[in-house]
């Protein structure tokens, strides 16, 4: 077994054309290091639907130059197959470690099949690519990004010609095809040949970024900035600058791109801590802002924080708002301004964007999670999902974009400034109008996956029956499909006033519940009441699914 183990490595070594992955898999090799070699070579990274993501390093079960070829050279065959013999693939890639080099080992992989390959002049934010790809008339796009994963990965999402993620067949048939690769050998990789792109696909993006907002609108609201150590900041200051609102102060800190993330343990602006720095910028910059904007590291995600409706003077905190509760602001705003067309959201996401379409008179759609999905949406106007990502110029960026998702939501801060009211005031009319929806998440990161199976075999085989007091009046097993649905992997309970899905993430190794409770509430008054009673609500929830899932 050993022995078949070494064999196995000395074969991928003598392809590895990465000197820093050769250095290492040959000192593995050395040091007859068994456990560390059967871990980098279990299996092999699986292409999917968020194409590929993993820990950088060298074997087929880490994102590596070997892996990403291979991944190249079976994109290139696929789109061969599908007529693109010498179609234009665009490639842009974040700040990581290795993404550039994975950029480039892309463009010599298209360029050796064939095809036209053009790289982005430099790290840009992801929703700049997949807007380059229907602007410069792509077959296809690829981004190299791990987006807000942990410093030690790196990542390769794949894009077809019409600017939207892949989705099945594509992702099958593109596996199949890198799976045929026989060897690193036979992928021809030239040293030249590609295009590297100028500014002027990042300017047409920037001047499509002014069709967010409304002509004449007010923009004076004041923003604190941190861009994670990722790509953002130029951009979105660019951004914020064409459009006339007042420059955002920045979280120094985290301003530029640093591909080790020093400042926060995850660089996700929903995870405990990262925002602290942020809130910190707030507190100490004047005139006080009214607030804070976060990109991920790639900057297709937008987070915000407000003040908690207290003077800022007082040393009243500050609180980020949930994914939902901005995915309804927008959409309000967006309902306000007269916007027409669909209005779409992944099933996880909060069903108070229904109830604010159906009164407007406009189509709603649930989707599977993701913006591969979402984007797909007939008639798109607008799209979001509960994890901070927003699609507001669906003719701009078939993706979620977290720079045109800034300005706009600075627009509505700036318009509710000039009526003396602010972000949280506008929850409150949506909760009076709709019924106050209160969303939270069960989230639970393993490191073995097989624990994250056992937790839904569970689930199928001895399913409860109620949660916090509540009988569950409907299950439905998402990998059987539904009406509008096609099959995944999840579960999903409707309850009296309530609703919960059960899915593994399918880019993190985390199970990840969502629930939702819906408290009927009659005045403005009765909303600090209805709250305390969704918070109880959901922690019973919370803590009775934790005990049936066994995590």
């Amino acid at each position: 077994m050993h022995d078949e183990l070494i064999a196995q490595a000395q074969a991928w070594l003598t392809e590895d054309p990465d000197p820093e992955t050769r250095t290492e898999l040959a000192r593995l090799i050395d040091a007859k290091d068994h456990t560390e070699l059967a871990a980098r070579f279990s299996g092999t990274l699986q292409f999917g639907t968020a194409g590929l993501r993993g820990e950088l390093g060298a074997g087929p079960m880490r994102m590596n130059s070997s892996v990403v070829i291979r991944a190249a050279a079976g994109l290139a065959a696929y789109l061969k197959k599908q007529g693109h013999h010498d179609g234009l693939v665009v490639i842009g890639y974040d700040a990581r470690h290795k993404s550039y080099d994975f950029a480039r080992d892309t463009a010599a992989v298209m360029t050796g099949a064939g095809l036209r390959a053009a790289v982005l002049p430099r790290p840009l934010p992801t929703p700049v690519l997949a807007f380059a790809i229907r602007h410069l008339g792509a077959v296809a796009g690829v981004e190299v990004t791990a987006s807000h994963n942990p410093p030690r990965d790196n990542g390769y999402k794949v894009y077809l010609g019409d600017g939207s993620q892949i989705v099945p067949p594509a992702d099958i048939d593109i596996a199949a095809e890198i799976a045929a690769v026989p060897s690193l050998t036979t992928v021809r990789r030239p040293t030249e040949g590609w295009d590297t792109l100028g500014d002027s696909v990042l300017d047409a993006y920037l001047a499509r970024t002014d069709a967010v907002l409304a002509k004449d609108s007010p923009r004076t609201a004041r923003t604190v900035y941190t861009a994670m150590h990722g790509v953002g900041k130029d951009v979105l200051l660019a951004a914020f600058a064409r459009a006339g609102f007042p420059e955002p102060a920045l979280v120094t800190e985290q301003a530029d791109p640093d591909p080790d993330f020093p400042t926060v343990a995850f660089p996700n602006p929903e995870e405990p801590g990262a925002m602290d720095l942020a809130f910190a910028t707030a507190r100490a910059t004047t005139p006080a802002p009214d607030l804070i904007i976060a990109n991920d590291p790639d900057a297709d995600r937008c987070a915000v924080a407000v003040r908690n409706g207290q003077d800022a003077q007082d040393g009243a905190d500050w609180r980020m708002l949930r994914g939902d509760e901005v995915g309804a602001l927008l959409a309000a705003h967006l309902v306000r301004r007269g916007a027409t067309g669909t209005f779409a959201e992944s099933i996880v996401s909060s069903s108070l964007l229904g109830r604010i379409a159906e009164k407007a008179g406009l189509p709603h759609v649930e989707t599977l999670t993701g913006f591969k999905w979402i984007a797909r949406a007939e008639g798109l106007r607008y799209g979001y999902e509960e994890a901070l990502g927003y699609c507001v110029d669906p003719d701009g960026v078939r993706d979620k974009d977290g720079i045109t998702a800034a300005l706009l939501i600075t627009e509505l801060a700036s318009q509710l400034k000039e009526e003396g009211r602010t972000l949280l005031d506008l929850l409150d009319d949506l909760a009076v109008e709709h019924g106050l929806h209160a969303t939270d998440q069960l989230s639970v990161r393993v490191e073995d996956l097989s624990l994250i199976t056992a937790a839904m075999r569970r689930l199928r085989e001895q399913p409860p029956t109620e949660l916090a007091g509540l009988p569950i009046t409907r299950t439905d097993d998402l990998t059987r499909g539904t009406d509008t649905l096609p099959p995944t992997d999840g579960l999903r309970y409707t309850l009296d006033g309530a609703r919960v899905i059960v899915r593994p993430s399918g880019t993190e190794p985390k199970l990840k519940c969502y629930l939702e409770v819906v408290v009927p509430v009659a005045t403005h008054a009765g909303l600090p009441e209805a709250r305390a009673q969704a918070t109880d609500l959901l922690e019973s929830i919370k803590r009775d699914l934790s005990t049936a899932a066994g995590i």
